[in-house]
């Protein structure tokens, strides 16, 4: 297949791709793989490669929003 690296990995990332084909913009993408002539498991390497490329966009950009974890003590409850 061409990617190297770890086994595990390329499973899981295949798997998810699979699993991933109930999504509506999912299944769009891979039937637009299949319609380019790509064969089912290709268009499903293309599926994970393209589901790894969000992810990676994801962490880059912080997105949503995220804010560092601060270790503040958590406020001290009054007795009434």
């Amino acid at each position: 297949m061409g990617w190297g690296g770890d086994h595990a990995l390329k499973s899981a990332l295949f798997l998810s791709a699979f699993a991933s084909l109930g999504d509506l913009a999912s299944r769009a993408y891979y039937d637009r793989k299949r319609a380019q002539g790509k064969r089912h498991n290709a268009a499903l390497i293309c599926l994970a490669r393209r589901r790894v490329d969000v992810l990676f966009a994801l962490l880059r950009d912080r997105w949503p929003d995220q804010h560092p974890v601060t270790h503040e003590p958590a406020p001290a409850a009054t007795a009434a």
